[in-house]
């Protein structure tokens, strides 16, 4: 696994994975501390309930989301962000299409060892 990212990092040579379900992900810079990823969803495309041990800062580049975060449903738009607090049950659902650019800390191993997989 690699432990960090080049330090410059261009949209246009970096991968982009496709997750499924309507959902595509690009790793944007990473080290063991930190992590920021940007993720593309289609009209309707749902990111799955879940949780994680990382505390995680998202920012809506683009469209509207319904984002829950624990047991609270907010309606998220361009230019607006949420934090996840470590083991909280989370997931959004885009019924526009939109971008999100999410950060975690510390960095998703889980990520890092799906783009090692996939090259």
């Amino acid at each position: 696994m690699q432990k960090q990212s080049a330090h410059f990092l261009f949209a246009d040579q970096t991968d982009i994975e496709d997750l499924g379900g309507g959902l595509k992900r690009q790793m944007l810079g990473y080290n063991h501390e930190l992590m920021a990823v940007k993720v593309w969803f289609d009209n309707g495309a749902e990111g799955y309930t879940h949780k994680h041990r990382h505390s995680q800062v998202t920012y809506v580049e683009q469209g509207e989301f319904h984002f829950r975060i624990g047991d609270e449903t907010k309606v998220l738009k361009a230019g607006d962000s949420c934090l996840i607090p470590p083991n909280v049950e989370h997931g959004a659902v885009c019924p526009t299409g939109g971008i999100l650019i999410d950060t975690f800390s510390p960095a998703r191993e889980d990520f890092i060892e799906a783009q090692d997989d996939a090259n």
